[in-house]
């Protein structure tokens, strides 16, 4: 076991990133090169795990994509097998661990889609797809890795049943890996990602978490995902190619429904609709935050509102990207790692990610609370640090009006719906 400062040959070790039954991972500092790199090394006396390493190293440098892990170097050093790879910042499986919005998530499974995708088309199959496999680098920029066990596909492919026994298909672990066992595995990966449960045999649909998972994907999606996961390999997709192929299909027509919506919302740029959102932007996307636009009009909204203020659509923005780190699992708009609660549903309580405070700009009221006094955003409806509910109405910069029902700030002039409350707004 190497040690913190050690050196060994040109890389000074910082420290150990993970053990397993047949190597060690270590984070360390290429002293020539001047980069930070991952050091992967076989334990002492392990010949069968130095065989796959070698392996691993022939087999990724077949495969150049921009979503598998790179080689940077292979060489033995003090009778040690070192492979030098790309080092990320975390692995998928701990990236899964917290709070992730549905467009993250979206493009997450599309770039291990395409990883697994390029080692099918070059007859590899990968025979460990698992969350701890998939690479984080800056950026969201996801990366496969670990090709150990890979096999090269043949007429007949004879091989043991390797691989991660939480993901493993049915007849990979009999000793009979196909294409469709990395497809069924990426299906669990990706079942996982968006629902928060893994699957357990049988495998039956509906599966555990299948209401979470409705909760955030559309049912074309969720169809995808079950097709991944039969247990019959002729009943799944013939390889990852395939499957991408139908979660592209997918997102393009998404992509076409959402012009389509932005084209019928407006005949033309100087559309009534088109400059009443302008002037609404220019007026009040900096009080407001509205830099997100609504899920069935494309008017734009901020991700604190509970209804779209044009067309009285539930939670308009949900899916969008954040600018807070993090996403609550229930209602999936923005919060911060040190938050206790979600601020604006009243979902569960979250798993504390970090005893550290985080100063925001954005802070401008405090909870009404006296145990609390913790510092609220603006339209918070529940404290993130205490969730008491916040009782004094919030107020629109720059607006005199109030809605009739619950009194928080409305833009009276341009809204037809108070976006906290979906009252109607009636212009007298």
């Amino acid at each position: 076991m190497l040690r913190a400062r050690q050196k060994i040959d040109k890389y000074r070790i910082i420290g150990r990133i993970a053990s397993g039954p047949l190597a060690d991972v270590y984070r360390a500092f290429d002293t020539i090169q001047k980069m930070r790199v991952a050091l992967k090394i076989p334990k002492s006396g392990d010949a069968t795990g130095e065989e796959e390493f070698l392996h691993e190293v022939q087999v990724a440098t077949k495969l150049k994509h921009p979503n598998i892990l790179s080689v940077l170097n292979a060489t033995y050093i003090d009778k040690h097998f070192v492979i030098a790879m790309e080092l990320g910042d975390e692995s998928l499986a701990d990236r899964i661990e917290r709070r992730i919005s549905t467009t993250r998530a979206m493009d997450l499974a599309g770039q291990g889609l395409a990883a697994l995708a390029h080692a099918h088309e070059h007859r590899i199959i990968h025979c460990d797809i698992k969350p701890e496999n998939f690479i984080l680098f800056p950026g969201n920029k996801l990366k496969l890795g670990d090709f150990g066990f890979a096999k090269l596909s043949l007429r007949t492919l004879k091989a043991s049943g390797s691989g991660t026994i939480d993901y493993i298909a049915p007849e990979q672990a009999m000793g009979r890996p196909k294409f469709q066992s990395d497809v069924f595995s990426m299906g669990l990966v990706l079942y996982r990602l968006f629902s928060g449960k893994l699957p357990e045999w049988p495998f039956t649909w509906p599966a555990v978490g299948h209401k979470q998972l409705m909760a955030r994907v559309r049912p074309e999606f969720a169809e995808v995902l079950r097709k991944a996961i039969q247990l019959d390999p002729a009943k799944r997709f013939k390889d990852a190619t395939q499957m991408q192929a139908a979660f592209e299909r997918l997102s393009s027509h998404a992509r076409r429904q959402k012009r389509a919506r932005t084209k019928n919302g407006g005949r033309s740029e100087s559309s009534w609709r088109q400059l009443q959102w302008r002037e609404f932007q220019r007026k009040y996307r900096k009080v407001l935050h509205t830099g997100h636009h609504c899920r069935r009009c494309e008017g734009p909204v901020a991700e604190s509102m509970q209804a779209c203020p044009w067309c009285g659509f539930d939670n308009p923005a949900r899916g969008s990207e954040s600018s807070l780190s993090s996403s609550c699992p229930r209602c999936e708009r923005g919060v911060k790692n040190d938050w206790s609660y979600c601020s604006w549903c009243y979902g569960p309580g979250f798993v504390e990610e970090t005893t550290r405070r985080y100063p925001d700009k954005h802070y401008q009221a405090q909870c009404s609370n006296t145990r609390c006094r913790g510092p609220l955003m603006p339209f918070m409806r529940y404290c993130p640090w205490c969730r008491t509910k916040v009782r004094r109405p919030w107020k629109i910069a720059g607006s005199r009006h109030s809605c009739k029902a619950c009194h928080w700030g409305i833009a009276k002039e341009f809204w037809n719906y108070c976006a906290w409350c979906r009252e109607p707004v009636r212009r007298e």
